[in-house]
This record gives C-alpha cells, sequence and structure tokens, in this order.
C-alpha cells in the first residue's frame, strides 16, 4: 500500500513542477498537437480489428502493475519479460494497420490549387453516366465494381487487367458488366474522368468484423479502399443492392440519384473544400501582411 501512494504522490509531484515550469505558448501547442495525434489513432483504432489487441496490451499493462503492488513475484516477472518486447510485438501484430497509418500520412495533399473545370466536367459527366448504368445494372441484379482513382496511382492493379481508355457511357459499362463479357468479372478503374482499365482484380479486406451478407466484391471493394484512397461503387450481384466504399467504410442502398450526389459529394466536394487549406492559409497569411506594409 505505501508503494501505492509512493507511486501516487512521484506522479503529482511531477505534474506540479510541469505545471509550475511550463513555457507558454510552445507546452500549450506541444500539449495540443500530442491530443490531436492520440485522438486521431484511437479514432483510427475504432475503425479496425486492432482496436481489440489495444485493449489486451492495456489489460496486460494493468494486471503487470496489480502484480508489482500485491508482490507476486513469479506472475510479475513473467510480465516483465512480455512487457519488454511489446514495441516489437505490436509492431508485428499491428502491420498492417501501421502500413495503413503511414500510407494515409503519404497521401496528404499539400496541393493549393483546385480541380479545373474542365476536369470537373469530365468527372461530373463519370459520375452521372456510371449512377445512371448502376441504376440498370441494379435493375437487371447485373454485378458490378467500380474504383475512382483519386491521389493514390492504381498502377499495380491497372496492371493486373486490360487497359481501355475510352469514354464513359451508359451503353460500354453494362457491356463490360455483362455476364457473358470476358472482363465482367474484375473491377473497372476510372482515371480522370474515363474508363481506363476493366477486368482488374482488387486486394480483398482482412477484416473479420464485415457482415455475412457481403460477398467477394464488397470485400475487394472494403480491401481496396482500406490501402488506398479509392472510392468504389459495388452492385450486387444476389441483390442488385447499390454500395458506395470508402475509407474502409461501406454505405447500403442506393438508388441510381442517390448514388450519383454521394459520389459527387466524395470525389468532387472534398477536392474543392481544399482550395482554403493549410499551406494556402499560410500564403495568404502572409501575402496580407506584404499589403499591410506597402500599405505603412
Amino acid at each position: 500500500m505505501d508503494s501505492l501512494w509512493h507511486a501516487v504522490y512521484t506522479v503529482w509531484n511531477h505534474i506540479v513542477y510541469a505545471v509550475s515550469n511550463m513555457r507558454f505558448p510552445q507546452d500549450i501547442i506541444d500539449i495540443l498537437v500530442i491530443a490531436f495525434v492520440i485522438f486521431k489513432a484511437i479514432e483510427f483504432l475504432r475503425e479496425t480489428r486492432a482496436g481489440q489487441l489495444v485493449k489486451g496490451i492495456i489489460m496486460l499493462f494493468v494486471i503487470y502493475a496489480i502484480a508489482d503492488w500485491l508482490g507476486l513475484a513469479v506472475l510479475e516477472w513473467t510480465l516483465s519479460k512480455v512487457v519488454d518486447s511489446v514495441i516489437i510485438v505490436a509492431a508485428v501484430i499491428f502491420q498492417p494497420e501501421l502500413r495503413r497509418i503511414l500510407e494515409r500520412v503519404g497521401r496528404t495533399n499539400f496541393k493549393t490549387g483546385q480541380l479545373l473545370d474542365g476536369e470537373q466536367d469530365e468527372i461530373s459527366k463519370s459520375i452521372d453516366c456510371i449512377a445512371r448504368a448502376a441504376g440498370m445494372m441494379q435493375d437487371q441484379k447485373i454485378g458490378a465494381l467500380i474504383v475512382f482513382e483519386r491521389k493514390t496511382q492504381l498502377g499495380e492493379i491497372i496492371n493486373t487487367g486490360t487497359v481501355v481508355d475510352a469514354a464513359p457511357s451508359v451503353s460500354v459499362i453494362n457491356n463490360i458488366f455483362f455476364p457473358k463479357s470476358p472482363l465482367h468479372d474484375g473491377a473497372m478503374i476510372i482515371r480522370d474522368g474515363r474508363i481506363y482499365a476493366a477486368g482488374c482484380i482488387l486486394p480483398l479486406t482482412q477484416r473479420t468484423d464485415i457482415s455475412s451478407a457481403l460477398g467477394t466484391r464488397h470485400r475487394a471493394a472494403i480491401g481496396m479502399t482500406e490501402n488506398s484512397d479509392a472510392v468504389v461503387l459495388v452492385v450486387s450481384e444476389e441483390t442488385g443492392i447499390i454500395s458506395i466504399v470508402s475509407n474502409g467504410q461501406i454505405k447500403r442502398n442506393f438508388n441510381s440519384i442517390s448514388a450519383s450526389v454521394e459520389l459527387n459529394h466524395l470525389l468532387l466536394s472534398e477536392e474543392n473544400v481544399e482550395k482554403d487549406n493549410f499551406v494556402k492559409k499560410v500564403m495568404k497569411l502572409f501575402t496580407k501582411k506584404e499589403k499591410g506594409e506597402d500599405k505603412k
């Protein structure tokens, strides 16, 4: 019991010392950045199976602390050996999640520009064609898997299929996914508003918490969006339900109109909002300062 009170007293002294020696505003910024990083890490882990593994590791540390407090020498010694190697073990266990985090960091956009009007028109037209084609395939229960490439280039995925490089149209899309078509089993890749490739093979997700009602196409769509920033539209061959997947999260029960609205939001709205990103704000700030100095 004395050791516990000693630990609490030591922690309290550290807190008092840290607060009394705090530097403003550096330490405040430091704390806010760390808090943000921890928040984003928790938010990310909640979306993956790693969340359960983190709970297990936390429980391990709790048991270790209890064993140390109660003086359970054998249990404490055993757990100490496990805790010593927990970083290496965590790196192995969380390898897919760590890779996904680094990929997300690598996809961080620092561009200051927006999509050109011509590019917006091309993407908007392709969305309209694909949504109408999806509606027709929904009625006929024809399976489809359509990937919209964004910042992450999908060259490796494209190499598994056939390059088409055609302007999108309802008839072309329906012909590609017609059950007897040689390319109907794979995914279609949309690049810069054009049908760039078809018959492509996508990576399947390794998640175990996905509903058994979702088939291989849905698992491939989730896997694709876990490994890239792509947006994927899926038409179920069994039920005809249209689903849209982004960032590993699936939304279902769209029709042609609502699918068009959702795709426009994901592919165009987010791009246009980036006109006021961090870099541009900094540039604006310096521009304002320069103008103010000129007036003086």
